[in-house]
């Protein structure tokens, strides 16, 4: 490939890599599998990239290309091997400090994240990404009205699990 090519899709890797870092916080248990699934979703990306038309952004593209990665990695995972828990490991998703409070809301949120089927988790995961219902549509490959519908009752759902 190109040099050109080549400092293109690095500088906006390295941009968003955090999203990344957040669906494979969501889709694995430890740092060794997160690291796997990273590295698993950089390959994808840069083989993907050369097809990359700009027609939407690219942050946009990236989000499904890697949901899509770790989607079809965590299913062949459910088949074979089960991960060991990711407790202990002190993993943040941004370099703000967090006090213990977020910290078990965190570890309860993604306990019952975890719970949801495949495309939940990744409707969620861009909900809380700030995305609008238009982007999760784009991204997952669904109608907006779908989005919606499955938003609200995932909120009722894990309303009911997260609040007793």
């Amino acid at each position: 490939m190109n040099k050109e090519l080549e400092h293109s899709f690095v500088t906006q890797l390295e941009e968003n890599q955090n999203i990344v870092h957040k669906i494979c916080r969501l889709y694995t248990n430890d740092s060794d599998a997160h690291n796997d699934l990273f590295q698993e979703i950089t390959i994808q990306l840069w083989r993907a990239y050369p097809k990359f038309r700009g027609d939407s952004k690219f942050s946009t593209w990236m989000y499904r290309v890697a949901l899509n990665t770790a989607i079809t990695l965590y299913r062949k995972s459910k088949r074979t091997i089960k991960t060991q828990d990711y407790e202990g490991v002190s993993f943040k998703i941004s370099s703000e400090p967090y006090d213990d409070t977020t910290e078990q809301q965190l570890k309860l949120m993604y306990s019952a994240v975890k719970d949801l089927n495949d495309i939940d988790k990744a409707l969620v995961f861009l909900y809380l990404e700030d995305k609008n219902y238009r982007e999760i549509s784009e991204t997952l490959g669904i109608t907006e009205v779908n989005a919606r519908v499955k938003m609200n009752r995932i909120k009722e759902k894990l309303r009911t699990i997260l609040n007793p």
